[in-house]
């Protein structure tokens, strides 16, 4: 019985996200294969009342196709994001929250809600808004960190403000190809 319930529960996140995500690019599908989006609710954490992070860490980054790409660990699993100082939130798609949830890496208490979010073509729609207990960026680790959730598998995962925000300084080394974060 206590099985069928926690798979029950488990079945509930998955779909509530699939829902929320779903509003999310379905009458404005990228046109332009990117998607930075601007969380517009006040479900966000502002960044005035954020703790930085004390030292710093030193990341090799990759280019392909004009778009720098960093190496993150979320909640334990290995993803590579675009570094997008554009982007208000990390973006993570609905895909890699289904992984996330089967692998036991996020749960039902990190559903956080729904916030509206402006893509870069300018549409407002709604999505997940979840909380990523752990996101390590070479030897820093971030706690808590909000995360919007996009319904589009081949949305790129953006690695944005709600991360960047806890650092003091962010600088880039174009020449030997790394990213400083302290």
């Amino acid at each position: 019985m206590k099985s069928m319930k926690k798979n029950l529960k488990g079945h509930f996140l998955v779909i509530f996200l699939f829902i929320c995500c779903s509003f999310l690019f379905c009458s404005c599908a990228h046109k332009s294969g990117h998607g930075k989006r601007t969380v517009t609710s006040s479900t966000m954490s502002q960044r005035s009342s954020e703790e930085r992070v004390v030292g710093s860490t030193r990341v090799k980054m990759t280019q392909e196709n004009g778009v720098y790409y960093v190496p993150v660990e979320v909640n334990g699993l290995n993803l590579r994001f675009v570094f997008d100082t554009g982007a208000s939130a990390i973006s993570i798609s609905s895909a890699e929250v289904a992984v996330m949830y089967r692998q036991g890496l996020i749960t039902q208490d990190d559903v956080l809600g729904t916030s509206q979010m402006m893509d870069a073509n300018g549409n407002i729609s709604e999505g997940a808004v979840v909380n990523l207990k752990t996101v390590k960026i070479g030897e820093i680790t971030l706690h808590n960190i909000q995360a919007s959730v996009v319904d589009n598998i081949q949305a790129p995962l953006l690695f944005g403000q709600s991360a960047l925000s806890k650092f003091g300084r962010v600088s880039i080394d174009y020449d030997k190809g790394y990213i400083e974060f302290n």
